[in-house]
C-alpha cells in the first residue's frame, strides 16, 4: 500500500464530515472493542515481507491477522509480492541479468522460485522464497490465522478477481468459517471490488483510499471496509464511514496503514477504527490492547 493512493485531502473530509454528522467521543472500533492488529505483509519489521518467514513471525507475537498482496507471473501463478518488479525484494537482478526491467509479469513462477527473497532483509534468512498463493494460504492456515489479502495492479493482470477467487476456493477459504471471519479482500481498484462482490457475494472486501465522505454511499454498496492511510483520517471521517451500512447489511468498518509507533496507534485508535495495520503488530498491540 502507498500514500501516493490515497483519494482525497484530510481537510475536505473533515469539512463534509461535520455536516453528516454530530460531534461525538470517540471510541474504538464500530462495535466498541480495540482495534484488531493487522501484520502488514506479515510482521515485515521483523522478517523479510510477504514470506512464510514474515507470517511465522507474526504468528510468534500472537497476531492473528496477516495482511498480504498478490500479482501474476508470466505461465499465470499467482505469487505473493508486493511490488510489481522483482528487484527491491530478491535477487533477480543477479539471477537474471539481462532481463531489465525485472517485471513480475515477465518471469515464469518456477523463474521466481530460484530467487532469494531473504538475504536482502537480514542473512539469517537467506533463502527464504517468494511464495505461491497457495503455500502462503497453507501456512496461513497452519498457524490458525486470519488474512487481509491485497489485489495488486489489478490493470497489469486482467481477471486477476476470479483467478484469486478460484486459488481461494481450491485452498477451502471460500467456506461459511473462512468467509465469516477468516477473509477479506481488499483493493486500490473499485472495480475490482466490485468484481470480486459480483463473482462471490459473500466475501467481504475493503477499499484501500480516503473517499471523499459524499461519495461513500457509493462505496457502501460493494464494499464492507473503508482502508486509508493514517495520515489521512480523523474521529469525523472515522464516524462518518461508521454511519454507513456495507453490503453485507453491517456498519462499514475503518482498517488504518501502516501505523508503526505506539503514538500514532493511539492516536488512530482514539479515532475510533476498527483495525490497526502494521509493520510492527507487536508495538501497535501493546499500545492499544495493553499486551
Amino acid at each position: 500500500m502507498h500514500a501516493r493512493a490515497v483519494a482525497a485531502t484530510t481537510s475536505a473530509l473533515l469539512g463534509t464530515a461535520a455536516f453528516l454528522l454530530p460531534t461525538s467521543t470517540a471510541r474504538a472500533g464500530s462495535t466498541g472493542e480495540p482495534p484488531v492488529i493487522l501484520a502488514h505483509r506479515g510482521a515485515s519489521a521483523y522478517a523479510p515481507e510477504n514470506t512464510l518467514a514474515a507470517v511465522d513471525k507474526a504468528a510468534e507475537q500472537g497476531i492473528q491477522w496477516v495482511e498480504n498482496d498478490v500479482q501474476r507471473t508470466k505461465d499465470g501463478e499467482l505469487v505473493v509480492l508486493h511490488d510489481d518488479n522483482l528487484m527491491r525484494t530478491t535477487d533477480v537482478e543477479q539471477v537474471f541479468p539481462g532481463r531489465a526491467p525485472w517485471k513480475v509479469k515477465d518471469f515464469t513462477a518456477a523463474e521466481i522460485a530460484r530467487l532469494d527473497a531473504g538475504s536482502w532483509f537480514g542473512p539469517e534468512y537467506a533463502g527464504a522464497r517468494v511464495p505461491t498463493l497457495e503455500r502462503y494460504l497453507h501456512r496461513v492456515e497452519r498457524n490458525h490465522q486470519k488474512l487481509l489479502l491485497e489485489i495488486k495492479n489489478p490493470v497489469l493482470y486482467p481477471g486477476i478477481e476470479r483467478q484469486t477467487l478460484k486459488v481461494l476456493g481450491n485452498e477451502g477459504w471460500l467456506d461459511r468459517e473462512h468467509v465469516a471471519g477468516r477473509l477479506i479482500v481488499q483493493s486500490f481498484g473499485a472495480d475490482t471490488l466490485r468484481t470480486v462482490r459480483d463473482l462471490k457475494p459473500a466475501v467481504r472486501t475493503g477499499f484501500l483510499g480516503t473517499p471523499n465522505v459524499a461519495e461513500l454511499p457509493a462505496y457502501a454498496e460493494f464494499a464492507d471496509q473503508i482502508n486509508p492511510a493514517h495520515g489521512s483520517i480523523s474521529t469525523g471521517y472515522v464516524a462518518a464511514v461508521h454511519a454507513f451500512t456495507g453490503p453485507h447489511g453491517a456498519s462499514l468498518e475503518v482498517f488504518t496503514w501502516t501505523v508503526d509507533t505506539a503514538a500514532d496507534a493511539r492516536r488512530v485508535a482514539g479515532y475510533g477504527v476498527d483495525g490497526i495495520i502494521t509493520n510492527k503488530p507487536d508495538v501497535v498491540r501493546d499500545a492499544v490492547q495493553g499486551g
